[in-house]
């Protein structure tokens, strides 16, 4: 009974501290030949036009509801609106069903929008006679000639144990290294895109030049975006504030482009909301929106987390463009606001990971938390929590304004591992308990995985588990008395 006893507090104990390893945190002294900081030439292939008169593209979708069973389809036809209409069913070239959306447009400056159509495919589960999640979908859009063929994949059924393949990019842009991380991604295996914010960089041109650059943009990435779902959240590069031509209206390009399911999730605005996804409740913030005491992100949120069933989805993610936690010089402590704010709701409700950009590098920490901290107590550091997130910057997806190479000296206790280099991650959950995370770095061309971990479920692993093992524990000693 001993021995048990000690293999139960031994295994408690490094279940505790595998996500908050106490060794000393690493600064790779990795330097990249990068490819020049140049967006891609318009003229290039990647930005190719589809042939045929008005065919549709820049084709993205999204999670059209709050469980997975509806997509958001998204195109531009860029000469004539033409139709709003998808043709979707389960084999190829045999189009069962037909679901109709909305065409729009808009100007910025005196750029003049191609017609933006935006289709929810939804009520999955009664299109098809004997429904099966986890189904591969084909779809059609445009018309004669013109019409292009693509296909989606639905998410498996919500559950504990569902695996899943996420993928995390930020920051991207459209430069030869933006080039190398969307391709790295599409050989990962993974099933669908946490975007965490700053899509184009298209406000870094001016006048017309910005609406141009999202329309490369949208053709660039279409590759993948056209098939897996990408998830997406706004940085400060879709603010757009551009009153020297007359343009004062924030993420005026990114809301007409990029729809989000929001209002399935009860939120007043496409900017802020949440999903669900195989065994994983995501939480999408922003950061540029009001999130203060009272303000709609904020009231918004409160209810949310209060939502959040571990049963059923254990994993709970949240994305955001400006990290909380950031040792590079670059944009440092931008994000203490919204610590200050949010923090202690992340550890009281044991969010799993925080997933951010923005700081153009990438960098992991430990288990910390500083929800301690008020301007009158003297504890104003971080301290190693258990109950904490581990959070990742992943802003290092490839855009024209290049690295952030210059890290604070000496390297934070709460820094785990940092880098200035371009890169994807991957989030593979296993089950309740264990999730796979692998950050590649893109080494010149070739992919490396540089960073990795087991990421275990805060919820599962750090509580429950626990009491699952005293219970049977207790169960196993009742039965040995029993028996005597």
């Amino acid at each position: 009974m001993k021995s048990l006893l000690f293999q139960l507090i031994l295994a408690s104990f490094v279940l505790s501290n595998f996500d908050n390893n106490v060794n000393a945190g690493h600064t790779s002294v990795f330097v990249r030949k990068e490819w020049p900081s140049e967006d891609i030439p318009l003229d290039h292939e990647v930005f190719a036009v589809p042939t045929g008169h008005n065919a549709p593209q820049q084709v993205h979708i999204t999670q059209g509801d709050y469980d997975g069973k509806a997509v958001i389809i998204s195109w531009v036809t860029p000469d004539e609106p033409g139709s709003s209409k998808v043709q979707y069913g389960t084999l190829k070239g045999k189009y069962e069903f037909t679901a109709e959306g909305k065409m729009t447009n808009y100007t910025f400056y005196k750029y003049n929008s191609g017609y933006i159509h935006h289709v929810l495919v939804d009520g999955l589960e009664v299109t098809i006679f004997t429904w099966e999640y986890d189904t591969k979908f084909y779809y059609k859009i445009g018309t004669g000639d013109s019409a292009r063929e693509f296909w989606f994949q639905t998410p498996p059924k919500i559950g504990p144990d569902v695996p899943y393949k996420f993928g995390i990019i930020g920051d991207l842009g459209q430069t030869y290294n933006s080039l190398s991380t969307l391709e790295h991604y599409m050989q990962s295996g993974a099933q669908t895109v946490l975007f965490v914010g700053d899509l184009s960089y298209a406000d870094r041109y001016q006048y017309n030049d910005v609406g141009i650059r999202w329309d490369s943009w949208g053709r660039f990435v279409e590759k993948s975006t056209a098939y897996h779902p990408w998830i997406w959240s706004a940085g400060n590069h879709e603010i757009e504030y551009m009153p020297y031509m007359d343009e004062v209206v924030p993420f005026k390009s990114y809301l007409q482009r990029y729809p989000t399911p929001h209002l399935s999730c009860k939120s007043s605005s496409p900017m802020w909301y949440a999903i669900r996804r195989a065994s994983a409740h995501i939480i999408v913030l922003s950061s540029y929106s009001p999130f203060v005491k009272y303000t709609p992100q904020y009231e918004w949120l409160s209810e949310e987390l209060m939502k959040v069933d571990r049963e059923k989805t254990p994993w709970l993610i949240v994305l955001m463009h400006m990290p909380i936690y950031n040792s590079n010089e670059a944009h440092f402590m931008e994000g203490e606001s919204m610590r200050a704010v949010f923090e202690e709701w992340f550890v009281h409700h044991k969010v799993d990971v925080i997933f951010a950009g923005h700081v153009h590098a990438y960098e992991r920490s430990y288990r910390i938390s500083n929800i301690r901290y008020n301007v009158s107590s003297g504890e104003r550091y971080p301290v190693p929590d258990k109950s904490a997130p581990v959070y990742i910057t992943v802003g290092d997806g490839g855009n024209q304004e290049g690295l952030a190479g210059r890290f604070l000296d000496p390297q934070p206790e709460y820094s785990a591992f940092r880098e200035a280099s371009y890169g994807h991650s991957t989030l593979e959950i296993q089950n309740r308990t264990h999730a796979f995370y692998h950050w590649n770095r893109n080494d010149d061309g070739k992919k490396v995985a540089t960073d990795s971990f087991v990421l275990h479920n805060q919820y599962w692993s750090s509580n429950l588990r626990r009491r699952k093992l005293k219970k049977h524990h207790l169960s196993s000693v009742l039965k040995r008395i029993a028996s005597y």
